[in-house]
């Protein structure tokens, strides 16, 4: 079951910590191909001095600002795309950085994709996972809750909080405090859950 909009309607830490578990998928060429998200981070509005809102509203972040629910794909260092979930509600901008994921469908595309490269590394990154499952900035706006869209999050497992780790972000060191040390990092252990 794809997930509602309600879902991302919460708070970004909430719905980033609720993303583990569930399965990303995007529709390539009406083929499935996604798996399990591992690892989320939540980026909070204008005030968190990470987050691409600080600058206020731009052209680049401009989904940032809309209902929860649609997807925020960004390129970054002239080579990477990123997919963040939008969460809140019109006008606040917050969104999840899907950091990993553990594929489990579409497996023979996510290996054409990511040639001679060994399986576990194939989607432990936001860059790679984008990469993975072709995931480009022709997506960014789309609506994660259409019934009838190519990107959405299923359901999926749930995720004992006692397979959790919550840590700092990662890849903001130029932040300041204290933004660098905010507990927003989800990660899942999926071996022991």
């Amino acid at each position: 079951m794809i997930l509602p909009r309600e879902f991302y309607l919460r708070s970004v830490q909430v719905v980033a910590h609720d993303m583990l578990g569930k399965k990303l998928v995007h529709l390539v060429s009406e083929q499935r191909v996604g798996g399990i998200i591992v690892e989320a981070e939540a980026y909070d509005g204008e005030l968190d001095l990470a987050c691409h809102a600080r600058v206020g509203k731009t052209e680049r972040n401009k989904v940032m600002y809309s209902q929860g629910g649609h997807a925020y794909v960004y390129f970054t260092y002239g080579m990477h795309w990123m997919l963040n979930c939008v969460t809140g509600d019109v006008g606040y901008p917050s969104a999840v950085l899907i950091r990993a994921i553990v594929p489990t469908d579409g497996m023979n595309f996510i290996s054409a994709q990511r040639p001679n490269i060994q399986e576990k590394q194939w989607c432990n990154g936001p860059a790679k996972l984008s990469k993975a499952l072709a995931i480009t900035g022709e997506l960014n706006g789309c609506d994660l809750c259409n019934p009838d869209g190519v990107l959405f999050v299923e359901d999926g497992e749930t995720i004992s909080d006692d397979n959790v780790r919550i840590t700092h972000r990662v890849g903001v060191q130029s932040t300041p405090e204290p933004w660098l040390s905010k507990p927003w990092r989800f990660v899942a252990d999926l071996s022991r859950n």
